[in-house]
């Protein structure tokens, strides 16, 4: 028998004697010893493990980015140097080596533990069961079962590998983790069933990892290890790496576009040199100068530790980031893809509605009269459920999800099940089966005689024509429940003055008395409604995905505002039917999505992902582990959720509450701003740093700034300050504004235009100071020279850069914004400017390549560096005059496209890549960011 049969067949279409004759087995005796080792030949029954990333690949990955690669050329080249002068600039080489390794071991110690959901999915497994081998009950290893094992299967196990069931009777099976499906499914040995069948209606059908609830079977093994359902999940979690957060897409961008300035730059530089007569080494030097300045050195580290404030401000909280760049990503969320049981319900069933013959409906939170207690008594003593105190002194409750939401109102009405068992003990009871939709007990009556309680579907109970009356009005309000996807049990009974003997116990289900009807379901969680709405209103829409039935998924959708007028709801079934493409195309039609499978939640997810969304997947079973590892963000409830859930997400709700999801996009959001402002502050630095180096070079002025001193500037002027650009205060209004776009750009509107004003405005001064400092006398006590012009261009540019930071705080004028809404800033913005100052000052300036300069030196610093921020300010009043605003945006708009330009032309013919073309999803996603 080939493993590649069984693996293809759709075991719940056969009928039992089928499914033993495929597998070659007889249910009475079970496999031979031979049998078994055959088969174990083709794998055991584990999950296999993940190939783990060694620290040295690591390492490796991080070296590949090119601003990294470009410092690494500029250490390099620095040594040579070194080499080629005796040691003179050893300094400068172990300065830049000790930024890149800074970077690196941040980069390394921010990853989590790879690959841990597979150790969790691994652990689900129950240990030993029972299985039949030449005619012997065996407990075994579950590592050791093989497809045809025939597996016996009682209450409490956990299912050791999917199987067909051969014999049942009561079997229900907690699927939840699997499916999504609050209420544990009922499943029937004898079914056959054909088609395309989802998971949680393969009645005939047991999985992996999940447990058996009520009743006893017999299984035939179908699928082990990593061919079976939960293997496939498994497949999933190893194959769909988690992508590139849109953050890090364009901080790549960022990276790459300034290291191809600066390519093009240096070897301009470099030319020009040459051409000049200027010696090998000295153009060496102003080409490591010119890498220097163009790499924003502190960029990740301020992006790192923006990202950390924002993770410590989410565990206030109660949301628990995993992996930094999360937070960024929470702030970008345009769609959240919501599972429904246990996270946009309680995963509790609940009594919502009554009815007892004669009377109208009823709420459970209304004040009960004497006979609606009795009815919710008699419904509490028609079922199995109870009740423990655990080791911390909390009520557990044991059973069935329906008659432990009637056993839980009964106590919040004041009432003791044991107080009532004892009133009325138990003498009989007929279990439900699926055959027979009903269950039935008799109870002794605490006067003389029994009572007959039996509880089930309305259609399935014997009702004398004595109830004829209350049975056509039970039909309309059993339609009335129904209709708003409640779980409706019907109950009836009647007194007998004799204990039915075992043989007779079938008649008392006969002629009953019709006593009522109650309607349950698994509510929503009281917060979420109003969290959907706030996220509405912040632009991201919220969609439901569940393994639920569509009727109920509808409901609740329409109650919590999901599913509103123009939107439909779509089954797994129907999405099979669906190609990619046309799922792309119409995925904004659907609100709702049900009865679907862990392979369904994924091309879900990724068909918003084609349509330009940055997608948030929150969940809390197994079944929801793929889709959080693909979704650009993964949320897991921290209470409910499985561990392979929590980790496979990026993000833990640590009070499962989806009201604090929006509190976190809130503060993700603030945290983009934050970097956006972090980036045009520092490409404002690094970008003049580069014009006046070149400028400089062309104008035969030599070398403006040193590596060392560009290394000051970036760490002292721009890092410092930057760092602390990110405990700005969170801005409300945030919240008001349309979510970011996976494929915008950083650079737009007021941002973009304040880095090129403020590039050009920075440069200007800088050359402006070293002319006056290297070529002018304005003091009687130190005279021009390339020594005086390069320390004042050296404080220029840093006191410069210091100063810009309060530009890109706020849209609004730096003496609108408040400077206590960031003191930390200020003071750290007061201190470096003073640093700054000391190096000059101090005797040892000449370590640093500076020299001493006279007092008027110091007011024409003082005086240029304040020069960019005043014109800053002059735009801003500027931006009031209607027909400047519009001669400026023509001006950027035309600057947007010569710089889009020439990166294309970068991207195309110097570095030889092709845009990619979108021939699948996952191509459609990456040509869009």
């Amino acid at each position: 028998m080939e493993s590649e049969n069984r693996g293809e067949t759709n075991w719940y279409e056969l009928d039992v004697q089928s499914v033993l004759a495929k597998l070659d087995v007889n249910s009475h005796v079970g496999l031979s010893h031979e049998q078994v080792y055959t088969r174990q030949s083709e794998g055991k029954n584990v999950l296999n493990p993940p190939k783990k990333i060694g620290l040295f690949q690591k390492i490796f990955n991080q070296l590949k980015d090119i601003s990294v690669i470009v410092l690494l050329v500029a250490v390099g080249l620095s040594f040579l140097l070194a080499f080629l002068h005796e040691g003179d600039g050893l300094v400068e080489s172990f300065v830049i080596l000790a930024v890149v390794v800074m970077n690196v071991i941040l980069a390394i110690t921010q990853e989590g533990k790879a690959e841990k959901a597979l150790e969790a999915l691994a652990q689900l497994n129950s240990p030993i069961c029972v299985v039949l081998r030449e005619g012997i009950k065996q407990n075994i290893d579950t590592s050791e079962i093989v497809p045809g094992d025939i597996v016996l299967l009682e209450t409490g196990n956990i299912v050791p590998a999917d199987a067909r069931l051969l014999e049942s009777t009561g079997f229900f099976s907690d699927e939840s983790a699997l499916t999504g499906e609050s209420e544990p499914a009922e499943k029937d040995a004898s079914v056959t069933l054909s088609g395309n069948i989802p998971i949680g209606d393969q009645d005939n059908m047991i999985f992996t990892g999940c447990v058996v609830t009520a009743g006893r079977g017999i299984a035939v093994v179908t699928a082990t290890g990593m061919n079976t359902q939960m293997g496939r999940i498994a497949k999933f979690l190893r194959g769909n790496k988690s992508a590139k957060t849109p953050l890090q897409l364009r901080l790549d961008q960022i990276g790459k576009t300034i290291c191809g300035i600066a390519i093009i730059s240096a070897f301009f530089m470099m030319a020009v040199g040459l051409w000049g007569g200027t010696p090998f080494g000295d153009m060496l030097l102003v080409t490591i100068s010119l890498a220097v300045a163009a790499v924003p050195e502190t960029l990740a580290l301020i992006v790192t530790l923006t990202m950390v404030n924002g993770v410590q401000r989410m565990v206030k909280k109660h949301a628990l980031v995993r992996k930094l760049p999360a937070v960024e990503t929470l702030g970008n969320t345009s769609v959240i893809c919501s599972d429904k049981t246990g996270t946009l319900t309680q995963n509790r069933m609940t009594v919502k509605q009554l009815w007892i013959c004669g009377e109208e409906p009823f709420a459970d939170d209304i004040e009960f009269s004497e006979n609606q207690h009795h009815f919710l008594k008699q419904l509490a003593m028609a079922g199995n459920a109870a009740f423990e105190i655990d080791a911390h002194g909390n009520k557990v409750y044991i059973g069935n999800a329906t008659e432990i939401g009637i056993l839980r109102l009964l106590a919040e009405k004041g009432y003791s099940m044991d107080r009532i068992i004892h009133e009325y003990p138990r003498v009989a009871e007929i279990p439900f089966s699926s055959e027979r939709k009903k269950m039935t007990v008799v109870l002794k009556d605490r006067d003389s005689g029994y009572i007959v309680l039996s509880k089930g579907a309305l259609d399935r109970l014997h009702i004398s024509s004595e109830s004829a009356s209350d049975l056509a009005a039970a039909l309309r309000v059993h339609d009335a429940f129904a209709d708003k996807a409640l779980r409706v049990i019907a109950l009836a009974g009647k007194h007998v003055d004799e204990k039915p003997e075992h043989n007779e116990l079938a008649d008392v289900e006969n002629d009953l008395i019709l006593y009522g009807l109650v309607g349950l379901i698994d509510p929503p969680r009281p917060e979420v409604a109003v969290a959907i709405e706030k996220a509405k209103h912040a632009g991201v829409r919220t969609v439901m995905i569940t393994g639920d039935h569509a009727a109920t998924a509808s409901a609740i959708a329409k109650d919590l505002g999901i599913l509103e007028e123009g939107q439909q709801a779509i089954t797994g079934a129907d999405l099979a039917e669906i190609s990619e493409e046309e799922l792309n195309d119409t995925v904004r039609n659907f609100s709702v999505y049900a009865r679907v499978s862990p392979e369904d939640k994924l091309r879900i997810v990724k068909a918003w992902q084609a349509n330009g969304e940055v997608v948030a997947m929150t969940g809390d079973g197994v079944n929801d582990a793929p889709a959080l590892k693909v979704a650009d963000i993964g949320i897991a409830m921290g209470k409910t959720g499985t561990e392979v859930a929590k980790s496979a997400s990026d993000m833990v709700l640590v009070d499962d509450n989806f009201a604090t999801i929006v509190e976190a996009v809130g503060e993700g959001r603030c945290v983009y701003e934050s970097i956006k402002k972090t980036i045009a502050f520092l490409i404002v630095c690094n970008f003049s740093e580069i014009i006046i180096m070149l400028f400089a070079q062309m104008a035969g002025w030599g070398i403006i700034l040193t590596p060392v001193m560009l290394l000051l500037i970036n760490l002292l002027g721009d890092g410092i300050p930057g760092i602390n650009l990110s405990r700005e205060e969170f801005d409300p209004k945030v919240m008001n504004n349309a979510p970011i776009k996976r494929n915008e750009s950083f650079f737009t509107g007021y941002l973009f235009r304040l880095i090129i004003q403020q590039t050009i405005f920075c440069s200007i001064v800088v050359l402006i100071g070293f002319y006056i400092g290297a070529f002018s006398t304005v003091s009687d006590t130190v005279g021009p020279s390339l020594g005086v012009g390069q320390t004042i261009a050296f404080l220029i540019t840093s006191w410069t850069s210091i100063i810009h930071v309060f530009n890109v705080r706020s849209t609004k004028s730096i003496f609108k914004t408040p400077i206590r809404n960031n003191k930390p800033l200020v003071g750290c913005a007061a201190l470096m400017l003073v640093v700054l100052a000391a190096l000059v000052i101090t005797p040892f300036n000449h370590v640093f390549g500076l020299s001493t300069i006279s007092g008027t030196h110091w007011l024409i610093v003082l005086g240029l560096s304040i020069v960019p921020t005043l014109l800053c300010e002059l735009f801003m009043l500027f931006d009031k005059v209607p027909i400047i605003v519009k001669y400026r945006d023509l001006g950027i708009t035309f600057i947007t496209k010569i710089f889009g330009q020439l990166k294309n032309t970068f991207t195309t013919k110097i570095l030889g890549k092709k845009q990619p073309t979108p021939t699948s999803n996952n191509a459609i996603i990456n040509s869009k960011t």
